[in-house]
């Protein structure tokens, strides 16, 4: 796909101590908006690709949270961790996006108010977990995604994909892509689990 590279996430060393910490960061807050940054393709490279799959969304690049506090976390693909997991980073998405808002690079969608998203916005999540996933060598584990619950509800951010196009019933996880899951009976079924 042109311009693809250049949409890459650029991501810096990480590691699980620090994840687990910067996850942690997000208990206790609130999320007042949600960003996400589908690709854009299409002959001018600006058509925003389809992104709204119902009980799941897919922003290819990655999920941007504003908290009640300022604090904007990244959630975007990356293999910091020997093959690709979703990433959570205490800084703005452009830290790790380069050509958003440009042809054939990432849009940026704000969803806040997306039904999907209605019972979490503006409420304090009362945990945050990380889906931890074996590796496929060297026995490293990477985050496969994280739950961010409140009392209301749960949502899943994961770096994963469906199987085939159009979207059927199988997924992958571990993928350059990321995905946002809305069911915990989805979440079981694209294969994320919390083991830790």
């Amino acid at each position: 796909m042109p311009g693809l590279s250049d949409a890459v996430p650029v991501s810096s060393s990480l590691t699980a101590l620090e994840y687990e910490r910067t996850v942690a960061l997000l208990r206790g807050r609130r999320i007042q908006r949600v960003i996400y940054y589908p690709l854009m393709s299409g002959e001018d490279g600006c058509e925003v690709e389809d992104w709204d799959f119902g009980a799941w969304h897919q922003p290819t690049m990655g999920v941007e949270l504003f908290t009640d506090d300022g604090t904007r976390f990244s959630a975007v693909w990356g293999s910091n961790f020997d093959h690709y997991g979703l990433e959570v980073f205490p800084e703005p998405m452009t830290a790790h996006l380069a050509r958003v808002g440009e042809p054939g690079g990432s849009a940026q969608v704000d969803v806040t108010d997306h039904a999907r998203w209605a019972s979490l916005v503006g409420r304090k999540l009362t945990s945050v977990d990380i889906a931890w996933a074996e590796g496929p060598s060297n026995n490293v584990q990477a985050p496969d995604a994280i739950r961010l619950c409140s009392r209301e509800r749960a949502v899943w951010i994961a770096a994963g994909r469906p199987a085939a196009y159009p979207p059927g019933e199988a997924f992958h996880l571990g993928t350059d892509d990321v995905m946002v899951v809305f069911t915990a009976e989805l979440a079981t079924k694209v294969g994320i689990l919390l083991t830790r």
